[in-house]
C-alpha cells in the first residue's frame, strides 16, 4: 500500500500536468522559454514577500509574477533593448532581490533546497485544492482565449486585422503562465518549473503533426514524467521534483527515435 502523502504527490502532479501540457504548447510555438525561466525567477521573491507578511505563498507568487510580467511589456514598450536583455534583467534581478530578502529575514527558517527544486511529497489537502481549483480556472480561461492566442502565435498581423485583440490574449496569457507557477511552484520548484513547461511539449513536437495531437502528448508526457518520475523517486530515494524532470528528459530522448525513424523513411 502507497502511503497517503505519495498519493496526494501522484494526485498533485496529475493536477499540473493536465494544465502545464496545453500552456507549455504555447511557450514553446511563441518562444517563451525564457520567458517561463524569468517568472520562475521572480516566484523566489514571492515567497519571501509571503513569509514576511504571512501571506498565502500561492498568491503571493501570483502577484508577483504578474507584476514582473506587468513591466516587462512596459519596458519593452519604453526601450530599446532587445527582450532577450530585458528578461535577463528581471531574472536575475528578482532572484536577487528575493535571495537578498531571505538574508534579512533570519526569524525565519527557510527550506533552501525546497524552494529551488521543489518538494512535491510535503503538498497537503489545501495544496491539492489550489492545484485542481487553480488549474481548472487556467484550463478555461485558455479555452476562452485560444482563438486568438492561437491566430496571433501563427500571424500576428493577420490575427489583428480579424479584430481578434491578439494584445489582449497576450496579456491574459502571460497572466496565466504565472498563475501556472504559483500553484506548481511547490512541486517542482523555483529552477524546474519551466522544464515541466517545456520538455513534455518537446517530446510533444518530436510525435506530433497538428497542434491538437501535440496538445495531448504533451499533457500525456507531462502525465508519464510525474507517474515515473515519483515511483522512481520512492524507489531510488532520489529527490522528487528533479526525478520528474528526469523522466520527462527521457520521455524526450525515446522521441527521438521517432523522429530518426521519419527521416529515414522520407529518405
Amino acid at each position: 500500500m502507497l502511503d497517503d502523502f505519495f498519493i496526494r504527490a501522484l494526485v498533485a502532479g496529475i493536477g499540473i500536468a493536465f494544465v502545464a501540457g496545453p500552456l507549455g504548447c504555447f511557450v514553446v510555438w511563441r518562444r517563451l522559454s525564457y520567458f517561463g525561466d524569468t517568472l520562475a525567477h521572480s516566484a523566489l521573491l514571492g515567497v519571501t514577500i509571503a513569509y514576511s507578511l504571512e501571506f498565502n505563498i500561492a498568491v503571493s507568487i501570483f502577484l508577483i509574477s504578474s507584476v514582473i510580467a506587468l513591466i516587462l511589456i512596459q519596458l519593452q514598450r519604453k526601450t530599446n533593448l532587445p527582450s532577450d536583455a530585458l528578461l535577463g534583467l528581471l531574472a536575475h534581478s528578482s532572484l536577487a532581490v528575493g535571495l537578498v530578502v531571505i538574508g534579512f529575514l533570519t526569524f525565519i527558517r527557510f527550506d533552501i533546497m525546497g524552494l529551488l527544486f521543489g518538494d512535491i511529497l510535503a503538498v497537503n489537502k489545501k495544496d491539492l485544492f489550489i492545484i485542481w481549483f487553480g488549474g481548472a480556472l487556467i484550463l478555461i480561461t485558455l479555452k476562452i482565449i485560444w482563438k486568438p492566442l492561437f491566430a496571433s502565435t501563427v500571424n500576428y498581423e493577420l490575427a489583428e486585422a480579424e479584430g481578434l485583440n491578439p494584445d489582449r490574449a497576450k496579456a491574459v496569457f502571460t497572466v496565466l503562465l504565472a498563475a501556472i507557477i504559483a500553484i506548481s511552484i511547490k512541486l517542482v520548484g523555483v529552477l524546474l518549473i519551466t522544464g515541466m513547461l517545456i520538455i513534455p511539449t518537446a517530446m510533444a513536437r518530436n510525435l506530433s503533426d497538428n497542434p491538437q495531437k501535440m496538445v495531448i502528448f504533451s499533457i500525456i508526457g507531462g502525465l508519464l514524467s510525474v507517474i515515473i518520475g515519483l515511483f522512481s523517486s520512492l524507489e531510488f530515494n532520489t529527490p522528487s521534483g528533479p526525478s520528474i524532470i528526469a523522466a520527462a528528459l527521457v520521455l524526450f530522448i525515446f522521441s527521438l527515435l521517432k523522429v530518426k525513424q521519419t527521416i529515414q523513411l522520407k529518405n
